[in-house]
């Protein structure tokens, strides 16, 4: 059968480092390729090429028999090539309903009729079975309704070949599960769909064919049933990989005075009468579905929430955080979920990203920061957390994989020497193997007696990486559960409230 698209020899250098080699992609009408790989393999730099956004080397791409040596995002666009990046592509000062119809708002006379944009909204969220409102602002939702709009506005653009980066990340089951079903109504329908992704779990629930970019070559390719996990993750990491395990007990004792305690805490409407304790040397978990109020907890631990009812204390000293500033001089550190507009620096170079939550030690008479100083925080950080760079303080961030602008993030506040880290969805984005080493290195930083609050929607993260786990479900805790206790399968159901 002839594929939909295909991608033949497709090679890509930046900077005169090629970082795809000859990379051949089939997708055939009515099927979904899984595409995967740790960061840095290669895989968004091939779909960008297929999307328009980048321009390959060599190579050629042939959509329903009409042969490119290269596209534009204008001619992937008549070709019926949509693309749901992993990192946001809306307007966040216009509306859902706008978002949705954004570069093609239906017009009569030079006048919009929006009319007919309510409706398409309307539409296309009734079909995924989203109940979000067309005329709320973008800029407000939270991360994963903003990610369900995305993915809204190529559904409603008749895609041929529709490619999604990370669609999931920050979507609750219940949302995965609508969107799957809608996307096996497209396959059915003779859509072609890419599907990138760094949950396995999904792998076998959504695709029919897997393709591994391993360094920038093809590693593996074939059809879904013929991998199991430990197969694929070996192709991603070109090694054997452990199954999922619990991390090893502490062997290290526990600070006695908390670093956090909420008791009876309470920010309506988003959650109730939450009580916990974090101690120094302990990483505990918040895991809930999106909405469930885990990620409202861990804002408002930052002072981006203010309680309704109930205390906090940080370090034994109880008192209402006034905002993140004062949370910053408190010692607490924040890893958001959205990283790129709560977090870095984009612009910026890897070093000053690092250095940033501490000029004020770093500056010279008080107001002077050398480069020197920051290139020094940086080197201190990039090889304990094995940020893949080019080991230069001066690369912007934005050109590191997302997965390493997380480590950037994480080192920033290790260089403070924050002694409470809380930390929203820490590896979202973030591939098997970086996520291994992420792990590794909190549960080193938990042994230096660094405390650490964790929400996520990730129950496979929680099982590895987690001391304790409080399980939400609608803005309560529903469970407590601590060592051997915590398992995906205990997980999963008392999520489900």
């Amino acid at each position: 059968m002839t594929p939909l698209l295909a991608a033949r020899g497709v090679r890509k250098s930046f900077g005169g480092v090629e970082v795809l080699h000859g990379v051949d992609l089939d997708a055939a009408a009515g099927s979904i390729v899984a595409l995967l790989g740790e960061n840095g393999a290669g895989k968004s730099t091939l779909v960008k090429i297929l999307a328009g956004d980048y321009t390959p080397d060599a190579g050629e791409i042939a959509i329903g028999g009409e042969r490119y040596s290269q596209l534009t995002p204008i001619s992937a666009r008549a070709a019926g090539v949509r693309m749901i990046h992993q990192e946001f592509q809306d307007a966040p000062t216009l509306t859902v309903a706008e978002n949705i119809s954004l570069g093609r708002l239906p017009s009569r006379s030079g006048l919009v009729r929006w009319r007919e944009v309510r409706e398409r909204a309307e539409t296309v969220l009734a079909q995924m079975g989203v109940t979000l409102s067309p005329s709320a602002p973008v800029g407000k939702l939270r991360v994963g309704e903003r990610q369900v709009v995305e993915i809204a506005r190529a559904l409603s653009d008749e895609a041929r070949v529709l490619i999604l980066d990370e669609p999931t990340a920050a979507l609750s089951q219940q949302e995965v599960d609508r969107l799957f079903a809608f996307l096996r109504r497209l396959r059915d329908q003779g859509t072609a769909i890419i599907y990138i992704t760094h949950r396995l779990d999904e792998v076998h629930a959504i695709s029919d064919r897997v393709q591994v970019l391993r360094d920038g070559s093809v590693a593996a390719e074939g059809k879904t049933e013929d991998f199991d996990r430990a197969r694929l993750v070996e192709a991603m990491i070109g090694r054997a990989a452990a199954a999922l395990s619990r991390p090893p007990a502490p062997t290290w004792p526990l600070g006695e005075t908390p670093a956090l305690e909420l008791s009876a805490a309470s920010a309506e409407p988003a959650f109730r009468n939450v009580t916990l304790a974090v101690r120094p040397g302990e990483i505990v978990a918040l895991y809930g579905k999106l909405g469930a109020g885990s990620a409202e907890v861990a804002e408002t631990v930052f002072g981006l929430r203010k309680l309704t009812s109930g205390t906090l204390a940080v370090g034994g000293k109880p008192g209402t955080a006034r905002g993140p500033a004062a949370s910053i001089s408190r010692g607490v550190g924040f890893v958001p979920a959205d990283r790129k507009r709560e977090a870095i620096l984009p612009v910026r170079p890897v070093a000053e990203n690092v250095a940033a939550s501490s000029w004020r030690r770093l500056a010279k008479l008080g107001w002077l920061i050398s480069r020197r100083s920051e290139a020094a925080a940086y080197k201190r950080w990039h090889d304990a957390l094995s940020i893949r760079s080019r080991n230069d303080p001066l690369q912007p961030i934005i050109t590191l994989s997302g997965g390493n602008q997380q480590k950037v993030v994480l080192a920033r506040w290790l260089e403070r020497g924050s002694p409470l880290l809380v930390m929203i969805e820490p590896t979202r984005g973030v591939d098997v193997g970086a996520r291994a080493e992420l792990y590794a290195s909190m549960r080193e930083l938990a042994s230096d007696g660094v405390a650490m609050l964790i929400s996520t929607s990730d129950y496979e993260e929680v099982v590895q990486v987690a001391d304790r786990a409080l399980v939400m479900a609608r803005g309560d805790v529903v469970v407590e559960l601590a060592g051997d206790e915590i398992t995906t399968s205990r997980l999963l159901t008392e999520a489900g409230g």
